[in-house]
């Protein structure tokens, strides 16, 4: 099965620039998007005849919002982490399958100033390993999505100059160590090891083009998922925002 996720930063800009075709050039069977910023009836996505598609947007307009688009029907679907507080947003969608969990999540940003730190750290990393932990008591989780953290120096280009950023705190690099910890597997890491992979590039000062980035795109798997992982990669040459695509292959 092949996997890809995708921070679309809106996903009627990145219409305009290629989207669909990119879907079904890629054909994968599961597709999660983070960072819709539209309700699903204003993207018009000529997509239903090939996938089911489930759409949980923010309440702010324009803002956030996830989406999963996938061959198989799923089970169950859940949206958010079950309290209201914390599930305004449109940050997390589950849908389970017949062996396995599938979580795809937008994680808050701290945001410049780091305003929002401590409910990141200390709320909302919290509870969401607690919910991938209760999940896999049932059966296997496989979790993606854009966490908004570097989690080691490997993995941004310019770590000295941004020890203090969002997305680079100790804090937030404890929660990508909490879930590892926790048993879940970071996939790409299982294939490479080397630096200047990234998925994430500021708009500002040319930083794709000279590939000064952030590796913040995630595929993480339970610990009894490893024998059927194949491959994980990152599609750094696919544009149309300033993320682009990471993919995964399990048997």
């Amino acid at each position: 099965m092949k996997f890809i996720s995708w921070n679309v930063n809106g996903i009627r800009a990145c219409q305009k620039k290629g989207f669909e075709l990119f879907v079904q050039r890629e054909d994968p069977d599961v597709l999660c998007l983070q960072e819709v910023k539209a309700e699903e009836r204003q993207a018009d996505l000529r997509l239903h005849d090939l996938y089911h598609i489930n759409w949980y947007s923010a309440e702010k307009k324009g803002y956030s919002g996830t989406a999963v688009f996938s061959k198989v029907t799923p089970l169950t679907m859940t949206r958010g982490l079950g309290a209201a507080e914390h599930d305004k947003e449109g940050r997390m969608i589950t849908l389970e399958f017949a062996d396995y969990f599938l979580v795809n999540v937008y994680t808050p940003n701290s945001k410049d100033k780091l305003q929002r730190l401590m409910y990141r750290h200390q709320v909302w990393d919290v509870l969401f390993l607690q919910y991938l932990q209760k999940l896999e008591r049932q059966k296997p989780v496989v979790c993606c999505g854009d966490l908004n953290v570097a989690h080691r120096e490997i993995d941004l280009a310019r770590p000295a100059e941004n020890q203090f950023s969002p997305g680079f705190t100790n804090e937030e690099r404890a929660g990508i160590d909490n879930l590892v910890n926790a048993g879940f597997i970071d996939t790409f890491r299982e294939f490479e090891k080397g630096g200047g992979h990234y998925s994430w590039w500021s708009y500002r000062t040319a930083a794709r083009e000279r590939n000064i980035g952030w590796r913040i795109d995630y595929w993480l798997i339970s610990q009894r998922l490893r024998p059927r992982l194949k491959r994980a990669w990152i599609m750094s040459e696919v544009t149309g925002s300033d993320h682009c695509p990471v993919g995964m292959e399990l048997a």
